[in-house]
């Protein structure tokens, strides 16, 4: 039995006795218990309810390739594949050679998601958006500056498709609702630097995070399923959504580069106006958020002067 089969069984959200579930996918008792065990220590809270049997709190939504695939039909996209488990959807990307350009690669749970500066990725199966993207430029890496940022841009256009509001960019790759970490990215970039170059793009987008995986995130989190008054939005709207603006913002980056960007990110960006804390491997320092510049640079404003501030190893907080 594969734990993806079991889950499905339970994604309705109703109660159904370990007796049921074991006659449903021909196994035994025994290897249901274990499958469940093993949702679990995923961060998927299965109930055991007594008398009823096992359900999950709210229904569940598996991503359908098939179904995605005719969403997306009229571009022109390399590979779309759906995994069950990857180590994460960037490693997969990135340990292949075969890969078209605009490949995009997701997975309904990672082992070992990874965001800025390695930081791990909290990942329950079935619940969140765990995408990654191959995009090929003959650009050489010094043209790829405040692709990330566009990248950004390109959530907040998914988020306005889906009729989501209250949320902004913080410099340089996360989505916040407030204070809470809704979605992040993760660009890497191989090849030339002068060109060409390849840049694989990873993003997490908390659909539902369950209040247990909250409690160990380290930070403010949130989820669609909140924004959304507790109804999460159905997972592949989502995911071909941001597929489909994802592909159209790199095309446009590929074009035009992050000028075509730069007025979107300044809109939307929470930094702006904000007395800000900087850390770096070296130092710390104060100022005000001023933007970004053209190669998407955080400009900040100090008792010194304005400075830019690149992505490295620096770290943003709010006052």
């Amino acid at each position: 039995m594969h734990p993806r089969d079991l889950l499905e069984a339970l994604a309705e959200g109703q109660a159904h006795s370990g007796a049921a579930l074991a006659d449903h996918l021909h196994v035994t008792r025994a290897a249901v218990w274990k499958q469940i065990e093993a949702l679990r220590q995923r961060g998927l809270p299965v109930d055991a309810q007594a008398g009823a049997g096992y359900r999950l709190p709210w229904p569940v939504q598996l991503l359908d390739q098939h179904a995605l695939r005719e969403r997306l039909a009229d571009l022109s996209l390399g590979a779309l594949e759906v995994h069950w488990e990857l180590d994460s959807t960037s490693s997969e990307l990135q340990r292949r050679d075969d890969v078209a350009d605009l490949s995009f690669v997701l997975a309904e749970m990672q082992s070992a998601g990874r965001g800025r500066r390695g930081r791990h990725w909290l990942s329950p199966p079935a619940l969140n958006i765990y995408v990654s993207c191959l995009k090929r430029f003959d650009l050489g890496f010094a043209q790829l500056s405040g692709l990330s940022l566009a990248v950004g841009v390109a959530l907040m256009r998914t988020l306005s498709a889906l009729g989501i509001a209250g949320v902004g960019l913080k410099w340089p790759n996360d989505v916040l609702a407030g204070p809470a970490k809704l979605a992040g990215v993760l660009v890497e970039l191989s090849g030339e630097f002068q060109g060409p170059c390849e840049a694989v793009i990873g993003i997490g987008l908390n659909v539902r995070l369950p209040e247990a995986l909250r409690a160990q995130a380290g930070q403010p989190v949130t989820d669609l399923a909140t924004l959304c008054g507790g109804q999460a939005p159905d997972r592949n709207q989502v995911a071909a959504t941001l597929i489909r603006t994802l592909a159209e913002t790199l095309r446009q980056f590929e074009r035009e580069g992050f000028a075509a960007f730069i007025d979107a990110y300044n809109a939307a960006d929470v930094l702006r106006g904000r007395e800000l804390t900087l850390s770096g491997p070296q130092h710390q320092f104060h100022g005000t958020g001023a933007g970004v510049d053209a190669r998407g640079a955080l400009r900040v404003l100090t008792a010194d002067g304005e400075l830019a501030v690149d992505s490295g190893e620096v770290s943003v907080r709010m006052a």
